[in-house]
């Protein structure tokens, strides 16, 4: 990104949008651009101070600049060469003034080497500018810039020489954060226990937590249930498995793409958002969900698509990780009547997340589920989008076995007293989600009467329960026959899975 800035500045382009929240290290990268032949002055410009020369003293205003039209004239008016750096004009960039200026600006700059960077956490372009402005986001630190971190705050505590693999676990866990964040959890985490070592990753890795509460939009979801807490599946199981170490360095060494996601389609209470979230604990990476709901925001016209950016800006910043987006054709379903509903906003999220997903490089992988799969737009299914598309179907009477003994041994220790056979013949047609409820059904009824829960007590259970495959059949077996010929089967073998009947 320097080395692009630099290209920018040398070849003269008058404006530039750069995104960042890191104004120190922004304003170190162009100070150092600017010192390339030829030497041009660099410039500050805040509301606060108006325009400061860089490396001088800011708690002076030097020029009456402080309004953003003064300062932008000032521009104009100056005959030398310069960078003229403006932070956080975005809240008066829409003004009909300010966006004339900056156009009279620049098109007083073609036989100038003058520059206007503006820079800001937020991106805001006034269709005016559009054809004008180049947008460059600023990356945050890199491993190497993270290691000139950590050792100086080595140095300052005068820990102790820790090993290579300690330094890259440390290096590791603050990708994703900026160079302040990073050197406030170094000293978080010293402070803490003075001293850091590998065991000090966990409070390293708190602030990444942070990170994602204060973005809004996504959810750091810590999830203590394992694959082996899923009964059956066996397919989908054996799919996870093999891509468990699919972002390490061996496997890009192997000549192996980084996966980029997968679609779980099937009938809902089968633990399709349970396999999510168990995956992020195989695979050891950290899970967040992406709440759609939240990237809608009506108060102004743009916001709803910078949501989502900078969703998947920050899911980014800390890969590899997974991005679960749970009921996935409720987020999309409107898209076809966008237009006359909310303006076309469904669409042109769509239209990001789609292009999102076909151009990252990012070892972000996208774990989506869905229920209701002819929601879904066709474009999103297409061959390329995800590396497979698996169909959980109800489970078959061995899968309705494990779920049973799973759920039971959770809650006692000798389970040898429930004849499971019997309990699986009488819920042909349960889901997962349904046999754990009436297990639960009948923990309540034998609790109110003070006494041990029975084989009796299950029966009755199930048999007060109507189950989804028979309330909303017509779905069910549309969704079935669509995944038949369509989708992976996440069950032991296709064999088994085409011969399942309701």
């Amino acid at each position: 990104m320097k080395e692009e800035l630099s290209i920018l500045i040398q070849a003269q382009y008058p404006l530039i949008y750069l995104v960042t929240s890191e104004e120190e290290r922004a304003e170190q990268a162009v100070a150092s651009i600017a010192q390339v032949k030829p030497n041009r002055r660099v410039f500050l410009w805040t509301v606060t101070h108006g325009i400061v020369e860089y490396g001088q003293p800011r708690n002076v205003t030097q020029h009456n600049t402080v309004s953003p039209e003064a300062a932008i004239e000032w521009v104009v008016r100056q005959k030398e060469p310069g960078i003229f750096v403006f932070k956080d004009l975005h809240p008066f960039i829409d003004s009909p003034a300010v966006t004339r200026w900056l156009r009279d600006a620049i098109a007083g700059f073609k036989e100038a080497q003058k520059t206007i960077v503006l820079m800001s956490p937020v991106q805001n372009i006034p269709i005016e500018l559009e054809k004008e402005v180049v947008v460059l986001d600023f990356p945050l630190p890199n491993m190497a810039e993270l290691n000139e971190v950590l050792t100086q705050q080595l140095e300052i505590t005068r820990s102790r020489r820790i090993t290579t693999e300690t330094r890259e676990k440390l290096l590791k866990a603050t990708l994703g954060l900026t160079h302040d964040e990073a050197e406030k959890v170094y000293r978080k985490a010293y402070v803490t226990a003075n001293r850091l070592t590998e065991e000090e990753v966990d409070i390293v890795l708190s602030e990444k937590k942070q990170l994602i509460r204060r973005n809004g939009i996504l959810e750091f979801i810590e999830e203590d249930e394992t694959l082996d807490s899923i009964g059956g599946l066996e397919e989908l199981k054996h799919w996870l498995h093999q891509r468990s170490n699919a972002f390490t360095e061996r496997a890009r060494e192997y000549g192996l793409p980084q996966p980029k996601g997968m679609l779980i389609l099937g009938v809902p209470g089968c633990g399709k958002s349970l396999i999510a979230k168990t995956t992020s604990r195989l695979w050891g990476l950290p899970l967040l969900r992406l709440d759609m709901g939240r990237v809608y925001d009506g108060s102004m016209v743009g916001r709803s698509e910078a949501n989502l950016r900078n969703a998947l800006k920050t899911a980014e910043s800390i890969s590899p990780a997974i991005l679960f987006i749970d009921e996935i054709d409720k987020a999309f379903a409107g898209t076809s009547g966008s237009a006359d509903s909310d303006g076309g906003t469904s669409s042109r999220i769509f239209g990001s997340f789609l292009t999102w997903m076909q151009e990252k490089s990012s070892p972000v992988f996208v774990m989506a589920t869905a229920n209701r799969v002819e929601r879904l737009p066709g474009e999103f299914l297409r061959k390329g989008r995800f590396d497979e598309i698996f169909f959980v179907d109800l489970p078959n009477p061995q899968e309705r076995t494990e779920i049973f003994r799973i759920h039971l041994t959770k809650r006692r220790t000798d389970i040898t007293r429930f004849d499971l056979e019997q309990l699986v013949s009488i819920c042909d047609g349960f889901s997962g989600a349904e046999i754990e409820q009436a297990i639960i059904a009948a923990m309540y009824e034998a609790f109110a009467q003070d006494r041990e829960f029975t084989q009796l007590d299950i029966i009755a259970a199930i048999k007060a329960t109507m189950p989804l495959s028979k309330t909303m059949s017509e779905q069910v077996t549309a969704l079935r026959d669509w995944a038949r010929q369509r989708a992976r089967p996440a069950a032991a073998s296709v064999a088994e899975y085409q011969r399942m009947e309701f």
